[in-house]
């Protein structure tokens, strides 16, 4: 099975284990980093520190799938994903239980 990072700003935190649903209904391991980190770990530990690990998911991950409008912090993971040319796909958040694959052109920022 595919290893997906699923990239998602904060404003989809609460949409996180619809999103993991979602790659795993999809045949694929979600490495999602609000499920792993929650939200930077009631910032218990340097968000830095919780950044460098949830880059270095994306460089262990075969495809980076982006989730919703598109954030600072999810722009600089697609930046590191097209560096190391790895596949990356869109998708737009319906409702928790509708989610549709849409091209780059269509993706929106926050």
């Amino acid at each position: 099975m595919k290893l997906i990072y699923p990239a998602h700003s904060k404003h989809y935190f609460f949409f996180r284990q619809h999103i993991s649903k979602f790659v795993l209904e999809n045949d694929c391991v979600p490495l999602n980093p609000f499920m792993i980190f929650e939200y930077f770990m009631l910032d218990t530990i340097e968000r830095n520190k919780i950044r460098e690990a949830n880059n270095t998911l994306v460089l262990k991950a075969d495809e980076l799938w982006i989730f919703g409008p598109i954030s600072d912090g999810v722009l600089k993971e697609i930046e590191l994903a097209q560096d190391k040319e790895k596949p990356i796909r869109y998708f737009d958040i319906v409702d928790s239980l509708h989610i549709v694959e849409i091209e780059k052109q269509q993706a929106k920022y926050e």
